[in-house]
């Protein structure tokens, strides 16, 4: 949730004053572009899952693979973390990194398998059932990037007070209450009112040479899926699934921005704006599945997904910390909090799974996502809001197709080894340059009469774009930031079968 992004919105759509929402499209967006990776089974194949069945993570995948299980069977997957995030700014160059320890996914299956003469005379040869989560986003991240700002083509994230002052002119109280981005302007002598010209005014001299800025982001944080999963196996031909979903959300973030002079004067040294967020969220889907095998060679699968009605709440509190016009301080708006609700995407899966006998198996998923079928849905009191920034998701978004391949090989009875890799569309419907990204996956796995062990590795790349602050005037050009993520994840799967 980006402060100054949102006065820029509010502006333009004479939404000033509800500062508080800032609910925009990519925070719509965080929480549903997903990329699982829940057992380590499925990370080395590349989360390609859709077809193969009798692993857990294809309960948020397709959840027809419950019906190729014959045995019940528990297991929990723990994993590390490593991001790594390289930001460049106005042509300076600077990286930073995270590393943490989290579990991907815990669940356990309940199977009953008809056997010797029921076998025979019945047609549903399995049912399970299943309960348990699986991790479909990871949040942690930190990335820095700084440069120098100034001359006439210049600009500072400071007019952002300005033009939420300036839009509330006539409105004194507005200007100095603590709930609004215009009253920590003011406040932090950062801006101040000209009666030459009847406005506001910043006191930060961007028109020089020697303005650095910097913006730094803390990122932590993930979305789960609690699973409640059934289905069984018609005629060793045709197997059936249904998954109830339920996705929770904890997203932190603390990101600061700060603007400095080289030189400082007696006018303006240097100010932090800080925002600091807690998300949470619990929402509810549906998926439904199947996998047909046509020979025991062959499989392909479908599955659809409803979208997710997430039930959001936002904390949320701003503060600047200054040192400008002889005065220097800390000032902070009042804490605050907000409901809402999120409507995601829904999604297709089609997959396909060749085998080769006992050898091991080449598997592929095709995923389709509409993005521009996110909604937000606020409080009447908030309507106009709601349908500028579902407009904006609107314009900004549009369908994406994800790939996944996957091959795994058995070179003698009890061990596997995987390799795969993911590709993730832009969702983008404009051109931004490396928008998709891609997963590069590999693993190996032991399999024993009662229990079972896998290790699964991915490298993820993909670039994004930020704007440390947004301005509303067309004639002034804010500096894009380029940040390129490296995210590795390696991944332990304990297993036993009953």
């Amino acid at each position: 949730m980006n402060r100054f992004k949102y006065i820029a919105i509010a502006l333009l759509t004479l939404c000033t004053g509800v500062y508080a929402l800032a609910q925009d499209e990519v925070d719509a967006l965080r929480y549903s572009y997903l990329a699982p990776q829940a057992t380590a089974r499925s990370m080395g194949i590349g989360n390609a899952g859709g077809s193969v069945g009798a692993d857990f993570s294809s309960l948020s995948i397709n959840p027809a693979g419950i019906g190729v299980y014959r045995n019940g069977e528990m297991m929990i997957t723990p994993s590390i973390k490593a991001n790594s995030v390289s930001g460049t700014y106005l042509g300076s160059t600077t990286s930073d990194d995270k590393l943490r320890f989290t579990i991907n996914n815990a669940g356990i299956v309940f199977s009953r398998a008809a056997k010797g003469r029921r076998y025979e005379r019945s047609k549903w040869k399995a049912s399970s059932f299943a309960f348990g989560f699986n991790r479909l986003a990871d949040f942690n991240r930190n990335y820095v990037y700084s440069g120098k700002n100034g001359g006439k083509s210049g600009s500072s994230g400071s007019e952002v007070f300005v033009a939420d002052a300036n839009g509330n002119i006539n409105d004194l109280n507005y200007v100095q209450n603590y709930s609004s981005l215009a009253s920590l302007g003011y406040q932090s002598y950062l801006i101040n009112y000209d009666t030459n010209i009847g406005l506001f005014r910043t006191v930060v001299p961007y028109d020089t040479t020697g303005l650095n800025q910097r913006r730094r982001v803390h990122e932590k944080g993930s979305m789960n899926e609690m699973v409640f999963s059934f289905g069984g196996n018609y005629m060793e031909k045709l197997m059936l699934g249904a998954t109830i979903g339920i996705p929770f959300i904890r997203y932190d973030r603390v990101a600061d921005y700060t603007e400095a002079l080289d030189a400082p004067t007696s006018n303006f040294s240097n100010y932090t704006y800080t925002e600091k967020l807690t998300t949470k969220g619990t929402g509810i889907n549906l998926k439904l599945g199947f996998i047909y095998k046509p020979s025991d060679y062959f499989r392909f699968g479908a599955a659809i997904h409803t979208p997710s009605y997430m039930a959001m709440t936002d904390e949320y509190l701003n503060s600047i910390s200054y040192n400008a016009q002889l005065h220097s301080g800390e000032v902070a708006n009042d804490p605050g909090t907000i409901d809402y609700t999120l409507t995601t995407p829904w999604r297709a899966v089609v997959s396909a799974t060749g085998f080769m006998g006992k050898y091991g198996f080449i598997t592929a998923d095709y995923e389709f996502v509409n993005y521009r079928a996110m909604r937000y849905h606020f409080q009447s009191d908030f309507i106009d809001y709601e349908s500028s920034v579902n407009q904006l998701i609107k314009n900004t978004y549009t369908a994406a197709s994800n790939f996944r391949i996957g091959i795994e090989g058995r070179p003698i009875d009890f061990m596997m080894v995987r390799v795969g890799c993911g590709y993730y569309g832009t969702p983008y419907s404009k051109s931004i340059a490396n928008a998709s990204h891609i997963d590069l996956s590999a693993g190996i796995g032991f399999r024993f009469s009662h229990w079972f062990t896998d290790l699964g590795f991915v490298h993820t790349m993909y670039n994004g774009q930020e704007q440390p602050y947004v301005l509303p005037y067309p004639a002034v050009v804010v500096p894009t930031a380029t940040l390129k993520n490296s995210l590795n994840n390696a991944a332990l799967t304990i297993g036993l079968r009953f």
